[in-house]
């Protein structure tokens, strides 16, 4: 098994991401039709949480993994925000047809395609009021 290693110029320095959500079913919905993937919801009754996982395999460890990966979460204890932290998330295979469905799946365009050295990114809207931005080559 992999272990963490110090972050530097070749490391991540994200290993997970959790994104607040008010309406479990909604969120879920707007992810799935945006990004074109399927997520698997699971209830964690102690602590009031439940969360959608984007793909992720369960016999890895993911923070180790060389992978980044994370849930969508509804908890007593987190609010969706327009003006926290920004994660950008992978718009494979480009852009622009994620950013088509955006407006369809209940959410905004905050910031429309836009090159930057990496490729493009935008900032979309959910539908629960988080500020997400995407990221792609093309």
């Amino acid at each position: 098994m992999q272990k963490l290693k110090k972050i530097d110029a070749h490391t991540n320095v994200l290993t997970w991401f959790e994104i607040p959500v008010l309406n479990t079913l909604r969120a879920k919905s707007f992810y799935e039709e945006i990004l074109d993937l399927k997520m698997t919801i699971r209830s964690f009754p102690d602590s009031e949480e439940e969360l959608t996982f984007f793909p992720y395999d369960p016999n890895v460890i993911q923070a180790t993994s060389g992978r980044i990966t994370g849930v969508l979460t509804k908890s007593p204890n987190k609010k969706p925000s327009r003006s926290g932290v920004l994660i950008y998330i992978n718009a494979y295979p480009e852009i622009q047809l994620v950013l088509d469905r955006v407006i369809a799946a209940g959410g905004k365009i905050i910031l429309s395609k836009t090159l930057i050295p990496a490729g493009y990114i935008a900032v979309i809207e959910d539908t629960e009021g988080n500020h997400i931005g995407l990221s792609s080559e093309k």
